[in-house]
């Protein structure tokens, strides 16, 4: 939520869905049936003023003030705001501050998924029942109905099985297939040169039929 004068602001910058009030009110009556992660708040409103309206919200969005006053930052960060911005604002103020509430986001989420994504898998290998740790795996090679998983400070480990099966056990949000024969974790991806994710010695094609989901989550961590 945010007010109007960010709306050509919000155009300009990163992908954000948005909706505008003109006062505290109004405000609330749409919180009261819409969840939000973030409100650029104007502290100077009419009725009840911008502390008071997150003052009053259970549970609570993140939060960046707005006002062209100094004195109120104090009260601002006892409510945990990420940010409190002065006017008149830039363009470059403005996309710092939902930059960095982009990334407080992401975090916040990418430690719910921790919390609640198995850290490990069991694969049979030579008879026996091997424990793998998944922020071990760099990557995961198939061929003819076998995988073979790369690791980090390990040798490969072999098992019997389908690529379709293993990737419907792996995280989505961690592992992503570029090939028909490959599935790579996306936290181990350090480069990419000419279509090929490169660890180490070994070079991994990235064919045209699974680029697109690689391509997706370059362009959403990529910085220019």
């Amino acid at each position: 939520m945010v007010r109007s004068c960010f709306k050509s602001k919000i155009q300009q910058s990163i992908n954000l869905k948005f909706k505008t009030t003109e006062n505290a009110m109004t405000a609330l009556e749409f919180l009261n049936n819409h969840q939000i992660d973030l409100m650029f708040v104007d502290i100077q409103m009419p009725d009840l003023n911008g502390i008071e309206l997150v003052k009053t919200l259970s549970p609570r969005p993140d939060i960046i003030f707005t006002t062209a006053y100094s004195d109120y930052a104090i009260d601002g960060f006892k409510l945990d705001a990420l940010d409190y911005i002065l006017k008149p604002i830039d363009y470059s103020t403005f996309l710092k501050a939902a930059n960095k509430a982009l990334s407080h986001f992401k975090q916040k989420h990418s430690e719910e998924k921790l919390n609640s994504t198995p850290n490990h898998i069991f694969i049979k290998s030579e008879y026996k029942i091997i424990r793998i740790e998944l922020d071990k795996i760099l990557f995961i090679e198939g061929n003819r109905g076998y995988l073979r998983f790369f690791l980090e400070n390990a040798k490969p480990v072999m098992t019997l099985l389908s690529m379709k099966k293993i990737e419907e056990k792996l995280p989505s949000s961690g592992f992503i297939r570029v090939h028909r024969s490959y599935i790579v974790n996306v936290e181990k991806i350090t480069m990419i040169e000419r279509s090929r994710i490169v660890f180490d010695e070994m070079r991994i094609p990235v064919s045209e039929q699974y680029k697109e989901k690689l391509q997706r989550y370059i362009d959403d961590n990529f910085v220019i």
